[in-house]
């Protein structure tokens, strides 16, 4: 009886997408130690399940999903629901970015903190993972349009909270913190 050979070997894995996965994951949780915790949960969970991935050359996607979905159920099982999210005024949101400087990593990564990962995870798939809306709705399984809403508020914050301030973004900003609990 010849046994099946498993295309892939974890190790193999690791070697190759350890960086991605560690980005991704800091990107998601803002936190070098909880970043490091998610890509060692990742990475054991792709060990225990690497027989049941169907195309290797799919690897950085499916381990993405997993990091993605290991997030989204640690911040459930931390915080409750807010009943207003991001209470911005979109009135006080620069429309458009008006210089193209550089944006400190640092404070990207705290105002990213900021967001609730609902916005977060939304934000990270389209500019981190380059999905385009429907397959953001598809891998999340909510409306395209909810897609939309949250990406638009997600990056309204951001930019008031990393753009020079015009009158009211510092309200806005202030709103958009309170996570309700």
């Amino acid at each position: 009886m010849v046994e099946d050979p498993t295309p892939l070997d974890i190790a193999q894995v690791v070697a190759e997408h350890h960086q991605a996965v560690y980005r991704y994951a800091y990107r998601l949780t803002g936190s070098v130690q909880d970043a490091e915790d998610l890509t060692q949960q990742v990475f054991l969970a792709a060990h225990q399940k690497l027989g049941h991935l169907r195309s290797p050359g799919s690897v950085r996607s499916w381990l993405f999903v997993i990091v993605r979905n290991s997030f989204l159920t640690d911040c459930q099982k931390r915080r409750p629901v807010a009943v207003d999210p991001l209470g911005l005024d979109m009135n006080t949101v620069p429309a458009e970015i008006p210089d193209r400087g550089e944006i400190d990593p640092e404070r990207l990564q705290l105002a990213l903190d900021e967001l609730l990962p609902d916005f977060r995870v939304v934000l990270v798939m389209f500019y981190f993972e380059g999905c385009s809306y429907r397959e953001i709705a598809d891998r999340l399984e909510v409306p395209i349009g909810t897609v939309m809403s949250r990406l638009a508020r997600a990056k309204a914050f951001l930019r008031s909270k990393l753009l020079p301030a015009s009158s009211g973004t510092a309200g806005a900003a202030h709103h958009a913190t309170d996570h309700g609990g």
